[in-house]
C-alpha cells in the first residue's frame, strides 16, 4: 500500500502510494506506523495525492503503550505499514475491568472504543454540539453505559444530572431493571407521577452568597444588609431567655434608633409599630403595659402626637426602653447554627434589620434596601415559595444524604428537572446545589472519598463568564473547576454554545466530546481555549454525522472519532413532527 518516505518536515511525513494499490478505500484519517529496528511511530493520514499521501505524526509505541507526542521521526528508510490490531487495542482501548465502553469507531467500524473510567471520570469532561447532533442521547448512552457494564457494579456512584427540559427522565427510569442495587431518583419542581420529587431546598442552610444570588445581590451595600438579616433570622429562631433579652434589647435599640431619627413624628410611628409587628414580644407589643409614675399606659397609647408634632410620652417611652438596652448582650450570646427560619421568618428579619439598624437613614443604603425588600417579598409570594417550604430543621450532611435516597434506597443517578423554573431561578437553583454539594465534599474526613459528577445541561446558561468576583456564589463553576478534583467533585458541562461557558471552566476541562459545530465563533473558541488540539480536529467538527464525535483529552491516547450507540430507553430530545402537526385531525 505504501511506497517510501518522500521527506519529512515538523510534523507530516510524505509517502509514495505503492503503484500496486493505486485505489485504497477509506484511506483518509487511516492510522498507520513508520517502523525501524529501533523506533515504531504513529501517524494518521491526513492528505491523499495521486502519487503521495501525506502523515501527521502521533506519537510513539513502546512495549505495549502508547505515548503521544512528536519527540521522535521515522528515517527515510523506516518501513510504511497499515496498524495492527494489536496496536489498534492500545490506542482505541480494549475491554477489561478498568474500562467502560465508548461506542464504536467511525475509521474502524469492526472496533469499539474504550476509555479508562479512571481518566475520564475522575476528571472535568465536556460534551459540546449542535442542536440535533446527538448531544443527550450522547449523554444519556455515556451514563446508560455505567451501569450496562458488568465487570463492576457502580454502586456508590453519585450522578446529578440538572435537567434543564426534563429530557433525561425516560432513558434512566428504568434503571434498577438493568440491576436492583440501582436506584434512579427523579426530582423535579411539578411532580406529576407517583414516584416523581418534589423540587424543595431548606431556606436556612443557605449561606451569604446563596441568598445574595437568590435575591440578585450585586454589590457590597447588598451583602451587608443580607448578612445582618440572616443573624438576625438565626437569633430570634431560638427561644430561651438569654434570646429573649436579645431580642427585647434590638428591639428597645431598634426603636430608640428610630425616635432620634430626622423624621417627622408620624413617620417615627409608623417605623416603630413596623418594628412591632415584625418582632413582638411580652414586653413589646402594642397592648404591652407601661408603667409611669401613678399611671398606666398601653404601649400604643404612648404614641399619640401633641400639637408641637412630638409624642406626648416620649419621657415614659426612653425610660421604658433603656431597662432593656445592653450592648453586651451580642457580643455574649453566640449566632445558632442551627437554626430553622422561613422565607417569612427572613421577610421580618429583613424589615426589622432596615428600620432598626437606620440603613434607611442612608439613600444608598435605602435604594439597595429597597429592592432587596421588592425581591424577597416577590419571592415569598410568589408560586416559587414551594421550592424553599422546608417544614422542620435538617442539617445539610442529612440534606444531601435525603437528595440521594429514595424509597429507602440509595440512588445512584438523581435527576433534577428544571423544565418549568424560569431561567434566573433555575440558574440559581444549579449554583446552590453545586456549592452545597462541593461544601459537603470539602467537609469529608477523607478526601475525595465520595465521587459527585454534576451534568450540567445546557452548560451555557448557567457556567458564565460572570463580571462580578466579590459574591461567592456566582464563581462556584471556577471554584469547583480548579479546586473540584482534589475533592471528588467533577464538572461534565453539556452545552450548543461553548462560546458562552467561562473560559476558566473550559481551561480547566481535560476531556472533549464534541459532535457536529459549524458555528465560526464556538470553533474559533474551541481552538483557543484548547491550543494543543489540531486545526484538523477542528475541521472535522463541521462534516460530522449526528451521533458521531470526535473525543480527546486525558482519557484518550489520541484523538478519536466515535460512533455512538442509540441509547435505549432514549431521552425526549426528539424535534417536532411539522408535517404531521400540520395535518388536519380524521374524525372517526
Amino acid at each position: 500500500m505504501f511506497g517510501k518516505i518522500r521527506y519529512i518536515d515538523d510534523i507530516t511525513a510524505v509517502v509514495d502510494i505503492n503503484k500496486d494499490n493505486m485505489v485504497v478505500p477509506n484511506l483518509m484519517n487511516l492510522h498507520v506506523v513508520f517502523e525501524n529496528d529501533i523506533d515504531k511511530l504513529l501517524g494518521e493520514v491526513k492528505k491523499v495525492d495521486t502519487e503521495t499521501v501525506h502523515i501527521d505524526l502521533l506519537g510513539q509505541f513502546v512495549e505495549n503503550r502508547f505515548i503521544a507526542g512528536t519527540i521522535k521521526k521515522p528515517t527515510l528508510d523506516s518501513k510504511v505499514r497499515v496498524i495492527n490490531d494489536d496496536e489498534l487495542n492500545i490506542i482505541l482501548g480494549k475491554d477489561d475491568e478498568k474500562s467502560l465502553y465508548l461506542g464504536h469507531s467511525a475509521i474502524y467500524p469492526e472496533k469499539n472504543v474504550y476509555i479508562d473510567i479512571n481518566q475520564f471520570f475522575s476528571n472535568h469532561a465536556a460534551i459540546f454540539g449542535n442542536t440535533g447532533s446527538g448531544k443527550s442521547c450522547s449523554v444519556a448512552r455515556i451514563v446508560q453505559n455505567i451501569f450496562l457494564n458488568k465487570q463492576f457494579l457502580s454502586y456508590n456512584a453519585n450522578l446529578f444530572i440538572f435537567d434543564a427540559y426534563g429530557e433525561y427522565k425516560n432513558a434512566f427510569k428504568v434503571l434498577n431493571q438493568i440491576n436492583p442495587n440501582y436506584q434512579y431518583k427523579f426530582i423535579t419542581s411539578n411532580p406529576i407521577d407517583p414516584d416523581d420529587v418534589q423540587l424543595n431546598i431548606p431556606v436556612f442552610l443557605l449561606t451569604i452568597d446563596d441568598i445574595c444570588l437568590l435575591l440578585q445581590a450585586d454589590n457590597h451595600h447588598q451583602y451587608t444588609i443580607v448578612e445582618r438579616m440572616l443573624k438576625l433570622a438565626k437569633l430570634f429562631s431560638k427561644d430561651d431567655e438569654e434570646t429573649k433579652k436579645l431580642k427585647n434589647h434590638l428591639i428597645a435599640k431598634a426603636i430608640m434608633s428610630v425616635l432620634f431619627s430626622n423624621q417627622n413624628a408620624a413617620g417615627k410611628k409608623n417605623d416603630i409599630f413596623t418594628i412591632i409587628n415584625d418582632c413582638s414580644t411580652p414586653e413589646f407589643n402594642v397592648n404591652t403595659d407601661i408603667q409611669g409614675i401613678g399611671y398606666t399606659r398601653k404601649f400604643s397609647e404612648c404614641f399619640g402626637i401633641d400639637r408641637n408634632g412630638e409624642f406626648g410620652e416620649s419621657v415614659l417611652i426612653n425610660e421604658y426602653l433603656l431597662k432593656f438596652i445592653d450592648d453586651e448582650l451580642e457580643s455574649k450570646i453566640d449566632v445558632p447554627t442551627d437554626a430553622f427560619y422561613t422565607l417569612d421568618d427572613l421577610e421580618r428579619a429583613l424589615s426589622f434589620t432596615l428600620i432598626g439598624d437606620g440603613f434607611l437613614g442612608n439613600r444608598i443604603m435605602q435604594d439597595n434596601a429597597v429592592i432587596m425588600q421588592v425581591r424577597l417579598h416577590s419571592l415569598n409570594n410568589s408560586s416559587n415559595r414551594k421550592f424553599f417550604s422546608f417544614k422542620e430543621y435538617i442539617t445539610i450532611d442529612n440534606y444531601i444524604s435525603s437528595l440521594i435516597i429514595h424509597n429507602n434506597r440509595r440512588s445512584q443517578i438523581i435527576n433534577i428537572n428544571l423544565e418549568d423554573v424560569d431561567d434566573n431561578l433555575a440558574k440559581t437553583i444549579v449554583k446552590i446545589f453545586s456549592k452545597m454539594i462541593f461544601d459537603f465534599a470539602k467537609k469529608r474526613r477523607v478526601r475525595a472519598a465520595i465521587p459527585f459528577h454534576l451534568f450540567i445541561e445546557e452548560a451555557h446558561r448557567y457556567v458564565v463568564n460572570d463580571n462580578d468576583h466579590f459574591l461567592l456564589g456566582y464563581n462556584i463553576f471556577e471554584r469547583i473547576a480548579k479546586e473540584g478534583r482534589k475533592y471528588g467533585v467533577m464538572l461534565d458541562l453539556v452545552s450548543q454554545r461553548p462560546v458562552e461557558i467561562s473560559e476558566t471552566v473550559i481551561a480547566q476541562t481535560s476531556n472533549f466530546c464534541i459532535l457536529k459545530m459549524t458555528h465560526p465563533r464556538d470553533l474559533d473558541y474551541i481552538n483557543k481555549m484548547l491550543p494543543n488540539i489540531s486545526g484538523d480536529i477542528i475541521e472535522k467538527l463541521t462534516s460530522l454525522q449526528s451521533g458521531t464525535m470526535v473525543a480527546f483529552g486525558s482519557a484518550f491516547k489520541i484523538p478519536v472519532i466515535v460512533k455512538m450507540d442509540m441509547p435505549n430507553p432514549a431521552p425526549y430530545s426528539s424535534n417536532c413532527d411539522v408535517l404531521f402537526r400540520w395535518k388536519p385531525v380524521q374524525k372517526q
